[in-house]
């Protein structure tokens, strides 16, 4: 595994990290399964683990800190997220008032058993919820010793924007993929001022992949599910991506990744697994480097994506 920096935050994490959510988190997954998958992650490198308050019904944090429970964290960055959370019945609700954040960040490290978050973000905030209110909690969290560093994730370049030039982030979640290049001016500023970039959805969400060879077992049809309700766009975009399942030398998995690793504004790319192959499988991207012809067709299928 190799590391890299996350900005200017003093902070060093795996170029790979592990993301804890989605059916990772349910309860309908096994417990030892998803806990042995935290525990190989760290036996084989992986520093940066993130997961958030409203993630897989609330049920995501509580589970990364069982599995947490017994290692030696000193060494990881656990980053999580605040300002969305489980309000039943199936529903995110959203609360990005600077007392909710704090108090957020406080039950987060109660739930992941913790005396310190590596890196707390707020979860899709807007321009104007960035006061300076909530920019004096999330020092104030900072200067407490409950976060390292904070950051925040958002699918809004705006906002991202906005929040590179603001001096108390540390780090930014973009959602950034070979079906997204356009992040690419975005992460080149955020990196030139300092801030660390983490690479969410880096796999495209399986897009690249026609979608019947996915379906193999229960978690497969919950994320084709998804994908046909709320991505068909990228579904279809996705299509001009299959040859690099094709490759001779390395999974698609594999080849997304080091696409993502490629840019070196790139502190980490967060990817989610639940079968342990696909983990081993995906970590083996780490120092992996794209031929330039397999390069040269991801950038021509982009300019025909579009």
């Amino acid at each position: 595994m190799r590391y890299r920096p996350l900005g200017r935050s003093g902070l060093t994490v795996s170029e790979l990290g592990f993301g804890c959510a989605s059916w990772w988190g349910k309860p309908r997954f096994d417990e030892r399964t998803a806990l042995g998958l935290v525990h190989e992650a760290i036996d084989r490198g992986v520093t940066l683990f993130d997961t958030g308050a409203s993630y897989s019904a609330g049920e995501a944090e509580p589970r990364l800190g069982r599995a947490l429970k017994g290692r030696d964290a000193s060494r990881l960055v656990i980053a999580t997220k605040a300002g969305t959370y489980h309000a039943g019945g199936g529903r995110i609700a959203r609360d990005m008032t600077p007392a909710a954040i704090v108090a957020s960040a406080e039950r987060s490290l109660r739930n992941l058993g913790l005396e310190t978050l590596g890196l707390l973000q707020l979860h899709g905030p807007a321009i104007h919820e960035l006061d300076e209110p909530m920019l004096a909690a999330l020092a104030g969290l900072k200067a407490r010793g409950l976060a390292r560093a904070v950051g925040l994730n958002s699918f809004d370049p705006a906002v991202i924007e906005h929040a590179i030039g603001l001096e108390v982030f540390d780090a930014v979640m973009v959602d950034y993929n070979v079906l997204r290049p356009e992040r690419e001016p975005l992460i080149a500023r955020a990196a030139a001022a300092g801030k660390g970039v983490l690479a969410g959805m880096p796999l495209a969400m399986g897009h690249t992949r026609p979608l019947l060879s996915r379906l193999k077992g229960p978690q497969d049809l919950w994320y084709a599910a998804r994908a046909l309700a709320k991505h068909r766009g990228e579904l279809v975009r996705g299509q001009h991506f299959t040859f690099l399942h094709r490759l001779p030398d390395m999974t698609g998995s594999q080849a997304a990744l080091a696409y993502l690793l490629a840019n070196p504004g790139v502190s980490a790319a967060v990817f989610g697994a639940t079968r342990p192959a696909h983990l081993r499988e995906n970590l083996a991207a780490s120092g992996r480097v794209l031929p330039d012809g397999v390069m040269a067709r991801i950038h021509a299928a982009q300019r025909v994506s579009r």
